[in-house]
């Protein structure tokens, strides 16, 4: 066995990305990475240093002829936090890449219907304003309401409905996982035949909401009636409904793939770090949606409000942060 498949396996095993591997060996990812595919060999004092890291002895990782089954590890305190490991069979693997992607689709949009939900209120509200339509106010802004609540419900309906499917694979975010003979090439196939729809979507969904403004800056250009700008509004939400449709569906699916990979916000050791941010995570999305529907129902600025979301999720990975900076 090659040092080059020793180092992988090792990372692995400690639960390391090559980012958290070359970060302990003050040495670039790139450096890690031509070591794993035999591009280049560390030099004594880095493998000194594996050995370290590792635990296991120099001559363990340098002869060719010593496996695994001759390993003899030097000391016995594990690097990480010792982790329960759960193994995942290609019938697993298969069916939860399957569930998720059609999970994916429903969450984006139910969110977008959360978004789209004061559209009519808007309009009808606007439209009885400025008397296009024989509709009293009160009974347009009642009826606006009542439509915004059914979109919002149903959205949060698809939510708990596919959280609830999505529960038997939950250990996906918090546990180590080994996957079973064959399952890693399968899962890498099938994320390198989406990477370019995953690429194009994305750029997609991120391109619209950077545009979602411009509908309402030409209909102030056009004109200053009241209907114009109404229509704009709309038009911004109908613009940030789609874009954040295809950047959640793209997301979702993709981290389901990192996730059976144990790769990048899925590696060992942040995933112990997800497990401690976990409920403080919901308790902070919930209160970031009790914020916005309070700021949006008082100000009645559908239009504007929207941007809760972004700046919100911006600020998770913050609330992230100060989590594992308290826990260390």
């Amino acid at each position: 066995m090659i040092l080059a498949d020793k180092i992988i396996e090792l990372r692995k095993k400690n639960g390391m990305s090559q980012e958290d591997l070359a970060g302990l060996m003050n040495v670039s990812r790139q450096s890690v990475s031509k070591w794993e595919s035999a591009q280049a060999v560390p030099d004594l004092n880095k493998i000194i240093m594996l050995s370290q890291i590792f635990g296991v002895s120099t001559e363990f990782l340098v002869k060719d002829d010593m496996t695994f089954e001759d390993v003899v590890y030097v000391h016995s305190e594990p690097m990480l936090e010792e982790q329960e490991v759960q193994t995942v069979s290609m019938e697993e693997a298969n069916t939860y890449m399957d569930l998720n992607e059609k999970q994916a689709v429903l969450v984006a949009f139910g969110v977008a219907l959360c978004i789209l939900s004061p559209v009519l209120l808007i309009l009808m509200a606007g439209l009885s304003e400025v008397q296009k339509i024989h509709i009293p106010e009160n009974v347009a802004a009642g009826a606006g309401v009542c439509i915004l609540l059914a979109m919002v419900a149903c959205g949060v309906g698809i939510f708990i409905t596919s959280s609830m499917k999505m529960k038997k694979f939950e250990y996906l975010d918090y546990k180590a996982i080994e996957t079973a003979y064959g399952v890693s090439g399968v899962v890498k196939d099938r994320k390198e035949k989406y990477a370019n729809k995953y690429t194009r979507e994305l750029v997609l969904g991120i391109v619209l909401c950077v545009l979602s403004a411009v509908p309402l800056m030409a209909a102030i250009m056009i004109s200053e009636r009241d209907m114009f700008a109404i229509a704009g509004v709309c038009m911004v939400l109908c613009f940030v409904a789609t874009g954040v449709f295809f950047i959640v569906k793209n997301n979702s699916i993709w981290s389901g793939f990192q996730k059976l990979l144990e790769e990048d916000d899925y590696t060992r050791v942040k995933k112990a770090d997800n497990k401690k941010a976990a409920p403080v995570l919901r308790i902070y999305w919930i209160l970031v949606i009790a914020g916005y529907l309070a700021y949006s129902f008082i100000t009645f600025d559908w239009g504007r409000s929207w941007i809760i979301w972004p700046v919100a999720a911006v600020f998770s990975a913050v609330v992230k942060e100060v989590v594992k900076m308290i826990n260390k």
